[in-house]
């Protein structure tokens, strides 16, 4: 044992190391440099992500945090048990958490320590961001990723309308930086009015902005640790705060200490007892030898977990009689800190009724947050409180931000459709532009009355219910994207959606996922020196399937994720390029419900699964239909290549002589110095359409063959496999 606290002693310190070292060296290269290719606002989840994809892709990265902490929402605000229900992940979200599961059962504990289910995901927030540095770090081997920590940008520069640089507030003094994408990755989508970008905020838009309709409540949460035998002084305040009778009626309504135990069924029945609650938001404990999760029989054990139930801000208190907070929260600064404040000392009044109501030896954890610099709400606290707020997260947990007015606003009727694609034998209703997958219930905390709803976009209080996701949905390129401006990219909770729509978008695995999205959009943008509304999604899409990404919610048996064509037959799906034999048909299920039985007997029954029949030999005509299907998702006229016209196996020579006839683009593609062939090319009358497309990887699913067979017969899976990446040299160059 003593072996293994030292081991992950040297490991911590291995990282913190690197990160002071590479914090170090951004500071030196910002000296000279004032030019990036990408600059982000915010090191939230979607910033971060969409850092660490732009620079594995080779381009220079500046982000601009105004906290101490990147992470966001999962570190930063310490929400870090994962809301993650659509019972599947990829990409950097999939790395990310496997590579702390890793580190977890290497030290013998469960991460399935919350919302009453061992069948969950949570870590501790420090682990976290330990674990977003070592991946900042290497993608750092590919380009630059510098950093400006507490730091704002003020305003943005712009030539016409497109966006060219921005001015920072730094401790250091104001500094301006030029770019060619912007990333607003913040936390209240405070870089869209400074763009002069159209924006909703609840259910006004701007300029016309209704500074009294309501958005979702916010929460400031803590991670507390149970102390044995008892909790140290210094963490155990001997004064409640004023305002404190009020908030103790309010946790009286939530945990006392006869309360009832969870009963595995929804709505849950409060108050509830203690153990009950912190099984609702348990993390991992690094302090204590011991293993636990939160299933039924190991709840009594945890010994850390989220205050992050019950203390919603304003919650019961109401403001002006309303739940939710007013638009004014995220336009009006003093309003913002206010509310925070308040927010906070909703919080600490919490862990005073543990403490001392409850009787429980739980305070602040002592091993997570240690903020030299008070967050500005706890100004004026008395010391002993100032203790506690130290070892506090260093941002509130903001559930709703300003979103972007794009060509297409996504409503929550195209999210359940969406979800509903292959269930009870429903066909495809998948977004063509899908650059991420999540899933998630339309969660509003506050402001969810009729009055409050978007009525311009068919929303209502009611839509919450009737249009609730049904399974895993896509999240579409095009939401990413404001009308207008150029140059900018939204990459949090500020996409161009209605309020309930960003209900279900809002949780930190799908922003992890949109900011991947958004950064690899801005790569591809500034690779194809274009704007981001001229850059085709399937640019950005193969980058991300190259990514790990999965992006189809369209899965087949004989086509695992670890197939070499799995990517190829995804963008099929999204595109109609090819049809398979049979869809899933599996049933709708319960997202607000992780061991859904449901859905688990569909997957011991096969039925999320469809088949594609990968190996199937295809004719002529159906090499026809796959290439004229292709050029329409490129815009091209559809126009079935010469020489197809009787229906007989096609081989080999004869695919790459279609392939290369039909998109006459190919031909205009600069041959790269380093290319090489993935085969042996011998003569055949259609040598020069293999060699040609040979040299731009378009034939690489016969690299395996060592020589290339003209005459073979093609399966369904290779030529899919071929067009798709005929598609994606066209729409790259």
């Amino acid at each position: 044992m003593r072996a293994r606290k030292n081991l992950r002693a040297i490991f911590l310190l291995l990282i913190i190391i690197m990160f002071s070292t590479s914090t170090a060296f951004s500071a030196a290269r910002r000296k000279s440099k004032n030019s990036y290719d990408i600059i982000i606002a915010g090191a939230g989840t979607g910033g971060m992500a969409a850092a660490i994809q732009a620079a594995r892709m080779g381009v220079e990265v500046l982000i601009v945090e105004p906290s101490t902490w990147i992470g966001g929402q999962a570190t930063a605000a310490g929400v870090s048990t994962m809301d993650d229900m659509s019972r599947q992940s990829s990409g950097l979200y999939k790395e990310f958490i496997k590579r702390m599961r890793d580190f977890y059962e290497y030290h013998g504990k469960s991460m399935g320590t919350c919302y009453w289910t061992s069948n969950s995901v949570a870590f501790e927030p420090h682990i976290g961001q330990e674990f977003l540095v070592a991946l900042v770090n290497e993608a750092r081997r590919k380009s630059t990723i510098d950093f400006l920590m507490n730091s704002e940008i003020i305003s943005v520069n712009k030539n016409k309308n497109k966006i060219t640089g921005v001015t920072v507030r730094t401790p250091e003094g104001d500094k301006r930086y030029a770019c060619k994408i912007l990333i607003d990755a913040t936390e209240y989508g405070d870089l869209i009015p400074l763009c002069g970008i159209s924006y909703r905020a609840g259910n006004s838009m701007s300029p016309f902005l209704n500074p009294d309709a309501m958005v979702q409540e916010i929460t400031w949460p803590a991670v507390i640790h149970k102390y044995m035998p008892t909790v140290p002084d210094y963490l155990k305040p001997r004064e409640p705060l004023p305002g404190y009778e009020l908030a103790k009626r309010n946790y009286e309504s939530y945990v006392t200490v006869d309360g009832y135990n969870f009963k595995n069924t929804y709505p849950v029945q409060t108050p509830v007892n203690f153990m009950t609650h912190n099984a609702y938001r348990g993390v991992p404990d690094s302090s204590n030898p011991y293993n636990y999760d939160a299933d039924k029989q190991n709840r009594e054990y945890i010994t850390k977990t989220v205050l992050n139930w019950g203390n919603d801000y304003p919650g019961t208190y109401a403001w002006n009689g309303k739940r939710g907070l007013p638009v004014a929260y995220l336009e009006d600064r003093e309003v913002r800190k206010e509310v925070e404040r308040e927010a906070l000392l909703k919080t600490l009044h919490f862990i005073y009724y543990i403490q001392n109501e409850l009787g429980e030896e739980w305070s602040v954890a002592d091993d997570e947050y240690k903020n030299r610099i008070l967050p500005e709400a706890a100004r004026g606290l008395p010391p002993e409180w100032q203790e506690i707020v130290k070892r506090m997260p260093v941002i509130p947990y903001v559930r709703e931000s300003r979103r972007i007015i794009g060509h297409h606003t996504l409503t929550s009727h195209e999210l359940l459709q969406n979800s509903l694609s292959y269930r009870d034998g429903q066909t495809s209703h998948e977004f063509s532009d899908a650059i991420a997958i999540g899933g998630y219930i339309l969660d509003l905390h506050g402001a969810n009355t009729d009055a409050d709803m978007e009525w311009d976009l068919g929303e209502n209080a009611n839509a919450s219910i009737i249009n609730r996701p049904r399974g895993p949905f896509q999240v579409p390129m095009n939401i990413l994207i404001p009308k207008g401006t150029d140059g900018f990219i939204a990459a949090e909770k500020n996409l161009s959606m209605s309020r309930l729509a960003q209900g279900a978008l809002r949780l930190q695995p799908i922003t992890m996922m949109t900011g991947q999205a958004a950064g690899a959009l801005a790569a591809v943008a500034v690779m194809e020196k274009k704007t981001p509304r001229e850059v085709h999604p399937l640019s950005v899409q193969w980058e991300l399937l190259n990514s790990g990404v999965n992006l189809s919610l369209c899965k087949y048996s004989d086509v695992p994720e670890t197939h070499s064509l799995n990517k190829s037959v995804q963008v099929s799906n999204l595109y109609g390029i090819a049809m398979p034999i049979e869809y899933p048909h599996s049933v709708p299920f319960n997202l607000s419900f992780l061991d859904d039985p449901v859905w688990e007997m569909a997957i011991i029954k096969g039925e999320d699964m469809g088949v594609f029949g990968l190996n199937e030999l295809i004719t002529t005509r159906d090499a026809a239909r796959i290439i004229t299907n292709a050029q329409n998702i490129l815009g091209m006229k559809r126009r079935a290549p010469s020489g197809l016209e009787k229906d007989k196996l096609i081989t080999r020579g004869e695919l790459a002589k279609a392939v290369y006839e039909a998109f006459p683009a190919l031909k205009n593609i600069p041959r790269k110095k380093s290319s090489k062939l993935p085969f042996k090319i011998e003569n055949n009358r259609n040598q020069d359409y293999v060699t040609a497309l040979a040299h731009l990887g378009i034939l690489n699913v016969y690299m395996i063959d060592g020589t290339f067979h003209y005459g073979r017969p093609v399966t369904k899976g290779e030529a899919v496999d071929i067009i798709v990446r005929a598609c994606v040299n066209f729409v790259k160059n």
